[in-house]
């Protein structure tokens, strides 16, 4: 199992030079990819722009969107072009992990109807199937990828995103729960490659929160509650997953490994770029 680290881009208040330096530091450990969140009306950093700082801060990590709501951003033909120009220019290394979103007012915000938005991402993404292999039903003319475009990950637990995945995607990708629950979700999008007529394998990628260091736990919750604090009570369900403790952290990454996820990426809840050796000593060594 590859390990993948976040980049802490909607943690109130951290400095863009952090962010480029959270980068160089997670590629010079060895994590396998960076993540970004995406959420348009809160106080974080464009996920698009942000990977386009970082591929040029690194060479060799991936770049992943975990995820993109991609369905909020009417403009389709200018986000195939994004997205192709940062996966060329990042050398090949975009990663595009997209699902329909559930806070209704990042879609309020763009002018973008919050209902049907399950419908316009199934034709979304394949819309930038074809624009990436640049065939003639290609939104807009290049840059073409001549690999055939990012890795593609589609996020989501219901029946609807399962097909989704199956039928657009070269994998799937959830929020961190526990292995029990993951190895069961995961095997739901086993279900949907199988029931597609897909004889490939899901890629199988999980995120989730991780808080070391003294303090960092009341750090944590704090940023969480704020962050969710849409969801009202659940937040607190966000706070107590929150991996506080090496050793804790050791053993869930033990756990995803043993049910067969691909790629576990650690999102930290402080800022400092210290948290990334932090979690590279614990979970890289």
């Amino acid at each position: 199992m590859e390990l993948g680290i976040g980049l802490p881009t909607m943690i109130p208040g951290i400095a863009g030079a952090d962010l480029l330096t959270w980068a160089r530091r997670a590629e010079e450990h060895g994590f396998a990819s960076l993540g970004v969140l995406d959420r348009l009306m809160y106080d974080g950093y464009e996920p698009l722009m942000t990977l386009a700082a970082a591929a040029g801060a690194t060479s060799r990590i991936r770049l992943t969107t975990t995820i993109l709501i991609a369905a909020y951003r009417g403009d389709r033909a200018l986000l195939a072009k994004q997205l192709a120009s940062l996966h060329r220019l990042s050398g090949g290394r975009l990663v595009v992990g997209a699902a329909a979103g559930g806070r209704p007012d990042d879609f309020e915000a763009c002018g973008t109807p919050y209902e049907q938005r399950g419908r316009r991402l199934d034709a979304l993404l394949g819309e930038l199937r074809r624009s990436w292999d640049g065939g003639p039903d290609a939104l807009v003319p290049g840059p073409r990828c001549p690999d055939g475009g990012p890795t593609l990950l589609v996020g989501g637990h219901s029946p609807a995103a399962m097909r989704r995945a199956a039928a657009y995607g070269d994998g799937w990708i959830a929020g961190g729960s526990s292995a029990s629950g993951y190895d069961e979700l995961a095997g739901r999008a086993r279900e949907a490659w199988r029931a597609a007529g897909r004889t490939d394998r899901p890629r199988l990628v999980a995120i989730a929160y991780v808080a070391l260091g003294p303090g960092a736990a009341d750090r944590s919750a704090a940023y969480l509650r704020d962050y969710y604090g849409f969801l009202g009570w659940k937040a607190d369900i966000a706070v107590k997953s929150v991996l506080t403790d090496a050793q804790q952290l050791r053993t869930f990454v033990t756990d995803y490994r043993a049910v067969g996820c691909d790629e576990l990426i650690l999102f930290p809840c402080v800022p400092e770029p210290a948290q990334a050796d932090l979690i590279a000593d614990a979970v890289l060594g």
